[in-house]
């Protein structure tokens, strides 16, 4: 199907996902005006005049989210213009960040938080490295959280905040923004993070009605410029979000699977583990902060090495989707521990 005919009359509904992977993204016919997301711009916007802040963040459609350094603003990513594209999105990565309202929401404030230091250039202050540490530090690929600390404040998965110290500020600001003061004082007291809180609260007192000092309008890597194909553009991500996982799990396998287990007429494990298997990557997901598709990598290893040991459902289904369950956040969080969590791209 030629591109032309394609800006013509585009048949989302028609279009398979073969069709739809071999276009390039600046070839979408998609924008942010007259979608849900232009709603959400104008809530978070709404937010923003609320706290007393003249500071509007533009935004604009790329591939992923961003917020590129040095410009107040941010970057949606595509797929959240239009249903197929969130369609296609989950089938290639098993989610779609962002995809409700009130995940999108959450994502905004935290691009928010990132766009009004670009702006006001918060991180030259002395007081901002003490507490969240010098914005110039390397940028990891990977970071390992510790899931018991309480020095950062819990807003988006996976610890977030514990990636760098630019993260740290965005998702302060945005538990600021979202909550109000009773509320977040209540929920970090005898935290280190509400000291950060309470500097944030400061810092957005004093900015309150002032004019942003860096106006840029760039739109970094816009939609309209990427020649990439969407076919590209997934294998990039998958790459990314890939694994090599640790095979040593028999032992644990075997505790929720017996080898004693060999009734025919039991379901086989890899079959019971195929069936439940969204849901557990899902559960699974929601509790480490994981990716769906690299949770989706140890799903397949697991189902694997039962099929090759022949493991059966030994009892109740419920007690093996428990210790299924179990086994997987075990696995995860070995990974987590060893410092997996990805930088998104």
């Amino acid at each position: 199907m030629a591109t032309t005919a394609l800006k013509r009359k585009f048949d989302w509904e028609r279009l398979t996902d073969e069709e739809l992977l071999a276009m390039r993204l600046s070839d979408l016919p998609v924008r942010i005006e007259g979608t849900p997301l232009e709603e959400r711009v104008r809530r978070l916007h709404f937010e923003l005049d609320e706290s007393g802040l003249r500071f509007r963040p533009h935004v604009w459609l790329s591939e992923e989210w961003f917020s590129p350094d040095g410009v107040p603003g941010f970057a949606i990513p595509f797929y959240l213009a239009h249903p197929r594209l969130m369609k296609l999105e989950r089938r290639q990565m098993l989610e779609v960040e962002g995809g409700t309202e009130r995940e999108c929401l959450r994502i905004m404030r935290h691009e928010a938080g990132h766009a009004i230091d670009n702006a006001f250039l918060f991180r030259t202050r002395t007081r901002w490295r003490q507490l969240f540490g010098r914005f110039n530090a390397a940028y990891p690929d990977s970071y390992q959280p510790d899931p018991t600390s309480r020095d950062y404040v819990l807003h988006l998965g996976a610890w977030y905040a514990q990636a760098h110290p630019a993260e740290d500020f965005a998702e302060t600001f945005a538990v600021w923004l979202a909550t109000y003061e009773s509320r977040w004082r209540r929920r970090y007291a005898g935290w280190g993070a509400l000291a950060k809180l309470e500097y944030v609260a400061r810092l957005m007192r004093d900015a309150a009605g002032r004019a942003p000092k860096n106006r840029r309008r760039d739109r970094v890597e816009e939609l309209s410029g990427l020649r990439l194909t969407l076919g590209e553009h997934y294998r990039r991500k998958r790459e990314h979000y890939s694994i090599e996982w640790p095979t040593d799990f028999d032992r644990d396998l075997l505790r929720v699977f017996p080898a004693a287990a060999r009734r025919t007429e039991s379901p086989t494990a890899a079959g019971f583990l195929r069936r439940r298997g969204r849901e557990l990557v899902h559960a699974v997901a929601r509790g480490t902060g994981l990716h769906h598709y690299t949770l989706a990598q140890l799903l397949a290893k697991v189902v694997e090495r039962s099929r090759l040991l022949g493991l059966r459902v030994a009892g109740p289904e419920a007690e093996a989707h428990g210790g299924a369950l179990v086994l997987l956040t075990v696995q995860a969080m070995k990974v987590v521990h060893t410092g997996y969590h990805r930088i998104p791209l």
